[in-house]
């Protein structure tokens, strides 16, 4: 089943940060609920509380390969095992394209100070990054698991 891209954008968008709008794209495949979702991806989004670390976007795709590799496991070894062989794949094609897998790399602002802020706006790093890094992780989630 391939998710949605304009589904999880229109979500981004809406108010929804960029781990909770990468995991409500799988909601339906992995039969969680979206309330569910939105509480376990809140605090992800900005590179992890706004601690501009992870980028939100790559967090929320390693949160579909737990639920992935959980699915397609049989015991807890090989889930972790499995979970890790992805998630360094993913990351390898994420950091190919994009140089990095953090937060503050990618937009080049502080997002905690109104400098920050301000700039992240004006330059409208939202569309032109965010946005951006999810589409790249729905598109490298789509690859290795199926989307």
């Amino acid at each position: 089943m391939k998710v949605d891209s304009l589904k999880v954008i229109k979500a981004f968008r809406e108010d929804k940060n960029c781990s909770q709008a990468v995991l409500l794209g799988f909601t339906d495949r992995f039969q969680i609920q979206e309330d569910h979702a939105l509480s376990i991806a809140s605090g992800f989004g900005a590179g992890m509380g706004r601690l501009q670390r992870t980028c939100g976007a790559v967090s929320g795709a390693y949160m579909v390969i737990g639920l992935y590799a959980g699915a397609k496991s049989t015991n807890n070894t090989e889930r972790k095992e499995t979970a890790y062989a992805l998630i360094q794949e993913f990351t390898k094609r994420f950091e190919a394209t994009k140089g990095t897998t953090q937060c503050t790399d990618l937009v080049n602002c502080d997002l905690c100070t109104a400098e920050g802020a301000k700039i992240f706006e004006d330059h409208n790093l939202k569309e032109t990054v965010c946005e951006k890094c999810i589409e790249l992780s729905l598109r490298i989630l789509d690859d290795l698991i199926g989307g």
